[in-house]
């Protein structure tokens, strides 16, 4: 079959994730044929540097030699076995290893299979923990502004970024809306380098007044991702962590897309030195491999649904692939590789040059409001005045655009907006890098170029 039949055939039957399939007509599906390290191969014999660790699973590289063998010597072992009455060694060997590294307290693990269903795990183990404990009046959620957990109904709730939730607002939870960090266009006129969290204070204003009637705030600690890479300063995470104790409020940490090293530390909150009451982990936790999610939480809550099951207090929530031996499998070898080959001192100099590279490219051209980098995570901010910071218009798809002139290049920055990210594999060398940002800066000089003509 050739390529354009193979197209041809995708077209016909499958409808795409985050996209308008009417694009595909005149911008088809390119098919990926294999994978190695950072970079992936269509059947044409093209290649495309995956500087997005395709939406932000992949850790260690395309069919890592490590991940696969573990793989495949676990699929002739057990591929899966029902998880309520029964266990397996993955799942203990991950459960005690993300204990042991997770933030001091927390001491249960829950397992789903992705990072939405762990944000329902989160919100329903906070809610029933409050129907438990008699504290009957705390059924809602404080949520952010740009915030993103997820697409499932619950996940969406606690979401603010419209693009996603304005369409199913009748469907979705009753919560508590208070402003988020936004720290290019901090209403403070302060420096995230310098700030105490001023913005903390609508925070406040909203567990004041509601706080009698909410469960849990649920936030993304330190990066705000699928709102266009937005970040702020671990103070915020601290104060925040502070009003939800003076409040009695549950804090739910959403390490989905910053969790295993993104940000510098294998875990955000650590930047904090909190610890979350719930935090919930997925992506980067097979290295790309397999769906799996994970929800820690603390004996605390646990201890509230422990009893005689004729209480009816057991948490009965379920999936059928909870505990996935092959998924927990890979997760133990990613943990693994982190241990052994020491990961983030090795990343350390590689943060560095993307920071180094980053700024000398983008921080002079006149259309990039800033460069900002937090850990192994880069976002540029396209404007349309360097000085007021005025945005473009979505509907001119200016992101979208110059993806489209990268891929040309061979090279993957599939855009958030206006916003260019950077998020690779972590493997990806020094020369790599270099060649990721000179292609993007290319390719950025060339659209405003010809949008200028």
């Amino acid at each position: 079959m050739t390529y354009k039949e193979l197209q041809a055939l995708d077209l016909k039957h499958i409808w795409h994730p985050c996209s308008q399939m009417k694009d595909y007509e005149s911008f088809p599906p390119i098919v990926i044929e294999r994978g190695e390290g950072v970079w992936l191969y269509d059947k044409q014999g093209n290649r495309y540097l995956d500087a997005v660790s395709s939406w932000w699973v992949n850790l260690f590289g395309h069919t890592n030699q490590r991940i696969s063998r573990a793989l495949a010597e676990q699929a002739q072992k057990l591929e899966h076995v029902i998880f309520a009455n029964f266990t397996h060694v993955p799942a203990i060997h991950v459960a005690e290893k993300l204990v042991a590294l997770t933030p001091k307290g927390l001491e249960k693990v829950f397992f789903a299979d992705n990072g939405s269903a762990a944000i329902e795990v989160a919100l329903k183990m906070s809610f029933q923990y409050r129907a438990q404990t008699n504290q009957l009046k705390k059924k809602r959620f404080l949520t952010f502004t740009n915030a993103y957990h997820g697409e499932t109904l619950g996940a969406l709730s606690v979401g603010g970024v419209d693009l996603y939730n304005e369409v199913y607002a009748p469907l979705l939870l009753n919560v508590v809306h208070t402003q988020g960090p936004d720290c290019f266009r901090c209403p403070f006129g302060e420096s995230p380098a310098t700030c105490n969290a001023p913005c903390t204070q609508y925070v406040e204003e909203q567990l004041k007044q509601h706080a009698e009637s909410i469960s849990a705030a649920i936030i993304e600690p330190l990066i705000q991702a699928a709102a266009g890479m937005k970040m702020y300063p671990p103070v915020f995470l601290r104060k925040l962590r502070a009003l939800c104790d003076k409040y009695d409020v549950h804090l739910i940490a959403d390490e989905v897309a910053v969790g295993f090293g993104r940000t510098g530390t294998l875990f955000a909150c650590e930047q904090a030195d909190i610890t979350p009451d719930f935090l919930c982990l997925s992506k980067g936790i097979t290295g790309g491999y397999l769906p799996l999610s994970a929800v820690l939480t603390t004996n605390e809550v646990y201890n509230a649904f422990y009893d005689d099951y004729g209480t009816m207090k057991a948490f009965l929530h379920s999936h059928s692939y909870s505990g996935n031996p092959l998924a927990l499998r890979v997760a133990e070898e990613v943990l693994t590789i982190f241990e052994e080959e020491q990961v983030l001192t090795k990343l350390a100099p590689k943060q560095q040059l993307l920071k180094k590279l980053a700024h000398e490219a983008f921080d002079h051209l006149p259309y990039v409001g800033e460069y900002r980098q937090t850990g192994f995570v880069g976002a540029v901010e396209l404007v349309t005045n360097k000085e007021t910071k005025a945005q473009f218009q979505s509907e001119e798809r200016i992101g979208y655009q110059i993806y489209q002139r990268a891929l040309e290049k061979g090279l993957l920055i599939r855009p958030l907006d206006n916003i260019i990210y950077f998020m690779p594999p972590y493997v990806i060398s020094e020369d790599e890098i270099k060649w990721m940002i000179e292609t993007t800066k290319e390719v950025i000089d060339q659209f405003f170029k010809e949008r200028c003509e």
